[in-house]
């Protein structure tokens, strides 16, 4: 934690309160004194010129960092792992900043990335025994619906086989754009088996012309945008009569990436997606607590990952009317070399 600049937050009240008392004496028994003559006058325009500067250091001594130190606290209050929680511009008292120094030293933000990384990996590998004898099953699999000439049971195997390839291994790492949205649409290719023609999909890119190329090489979490479109699937899509619609849009400043994931589907109340969306505001491990079976909680996930690994300012929103579908923003840093 940065050396803290200057008396504590108290301390500078005691000072003040002695400095402006003192003042305050000064002027009135110069008022009680006072000729008036000029002399007198100027005295007065004098003291009230200290009155006035001593109120101005009072704000900007005083009254603004304790705003600001109150401002941080309550963020940090609220969830947001916030690394300026150790580093206010003013601590209130001695004792608060060695509390502080305690507690930085006790809280870690790797323990938290390690067990979000953790989580995901639980995700992950719920399903796996064994990944050689899984490809291989498969792979066994596939080769007899070729013998039989069943194409469509050989293509939904061999989408199935790379899908938990690509998903098992390397979770914590960073990937390209492009991987993702290949994940994706394998993805796509296995609930097609499933859905047919109920369910559609496509994938917009709105970057300046000639950039999508290097666009798509941008590195993001790895499983970013699966959990997204498996949850859009099965709490919308699935939900919904008729076809199903879902969309994959890509923007990108100099400095940011944002990632569009949009359904058709039955929506979510109003409350809900107010509830989420504060839930979204900062990184925890609360959610792992609950219930995993709960719409939401891939949203959680793949959030806390990208505030822990990014910051507080990036991250995941909703945006949802019931009967009108739901829109998930992922915002990133725009990275096109891994970290």
């Amino acid at each position: 934690m940065r050396d803290n600049r200057g008396p504590y937050l108290l301390t500078r009240v005691v000072v003040l309160l002695l400095v402006m008392g003192s003042l305050l004496t000064l002027v009135c028994l110069r008022l009680i004194f006072m000729s008036t003559n000029k002399s007198g006058y100027a005295w007065l325009a004098l003291y009230a010129a200290l009155i006035i500067g001593g109120i101005y250091i009072s704000y900007q001594w005083i009254y603004r960092p304790y705003k600001e130190t109150s401002k941080v606290l309550r963020l940090f209050q609220e969830g947001y792992i916030f690394k300026g929680v150790f580093d206010v511009r003013v601590h209130f008292n001695e004792a608060s900043h060695l509390a502080f120094q305690k507690f930085k030293e006790i809280i870690d933000t790797k323990e938290l990335i390690e067990g979000s990384k953790k989580h995901a990996e639980y995700l992950a590998l719920q399903n796996q025994i064994n990944p050689h004898f899984l490809y291989n099953t498969l792979e066994g699999i596939r080769s007899e619906a070729l013998i039989e000439g069943v194409d469509s049971i050989a293509n939904m195997t061999e989408a199935l086989a790379t899908f938990f390839r690509y998903t098992i291994s390397n979770v914590d790492k960073l990937v390209s754009l492009e991987d993702e949205i290949a994940n994706v649409e394998n993805y796509y290719l296995i609930q097609k088996f499933r859905f047919g023609e109920k369910l559609n999909f496509h994938t917009e890119y709105q970057v300046e012309q000639g950039e999508e190329k290097e666009i798509l090489k941008a590195k993001i979490p790895k499983l970013t945008l699966q959990p997204v479109f498996e949850n859009a699937i099965f709490h919308g899509v699935e939900r919904k009569m008729g076809v199903g619609m879902l969309a994959l849009k890509i923007q990108a400043t100099q400095k940011r990436l944002m990632i569009i994931i949009s359904d058709n589907g039955v929506g979510i109340e109003e409350n809900r997606v107010r509830s989420l969306n504060k839930k979204l505001r900062g990184a925890s491990l609360e959610y792992m607590k609950e219930d995993k079976s709960q719409a939401g909680i891939a949203l959680l996930n793949v959030n806390n990952r990208i505030k822990l690994i990014f910051g507080d300012e990036y991250g995941v929103y909703i945006y949802s009317r019931v009967g009108a579908g739901t829109d998930v923003e992922i915002t990133m840093p725009l990275i096109k070399e891994p970290l």
